[in-house]
């Protein structure tokens, strides 16, 4: 099991210049990115990054969300909701209403398995399998009897119990 903080983030630009991510976890073999979990802000609305041979996995934290328009894709990008779309596709947030909403990126290498997002809430219990990144987005958590506080991750292959009052973002990420 891993716990990571805020002190092991890395603020970095937006691929495109138009904004930054907070990049709490990235795994690299030889050079290449296989997954990155980060947290990023979408303002207003424009053009995402392309990042090609990736598979990208969004989830809206705060605000109203957007939606997530391109070439054969028309995503809404509710809070709480993970939304799942091709890195190799041009799309941008529109419908923003000038309203910014935090959101959560899980980003997979095109070779392996999809990742699986979704909100664990009190009472969730996880099975083992891959590895799990519980991030306690919204306020503190308990993960196994552990407290995990707002805006730390857990990173474990095991399974887990969460509890509190807040949801908690779980990605189990393949093949790394």
């Amino acid at each position: 099991m891993r716990h990571l903080t805020p002190a092991d983030y890395r603020v970095q630009p937006w691929k495109n210049g138009l904004g930054s991510t907070v990049e709490l976890f990235r795994a690299e073999l030889d050079g290449v990115l296989l997954a990155r979990l980060s947290r990023a802000t979408v303002t207003e609305d424009g053009p995402f990054s392309l990042f090609p041979g990736l598979k990208r996995n969004l989830t809206v934290l705060t605000g109203p969300g957007f939606r997530l328009v391109g070439s054969g894709f028309d995503l809404d990008c509710a809070p709480l909701t993970p939304v799942a779309f091709p890195g190799s596709v041009a799309i941008a947030a529109t419908a923003t209403g000038g309203t910014a909403s935090e959101d959560f990126n899980v980003m997979t290498a095109d070779h392996l398995p999809a990742p699986q997002v979704q909100i664990a809430r009190e009472g969730s219990v996880l099975p083992a399998g891959g590895l799990l990144a519980l991030y306690a987005a919204l306020g503190p958590a308990t993960v196994n009897g552990s407290p995990l506080e707002e805006d730390h991750l857990l990173l474990t292959t095991g399974p887990a119990r969460v509890h509190g009052r807040h949801p908690v973002i779980a990605a189990r990420l393949f093949g790394l």
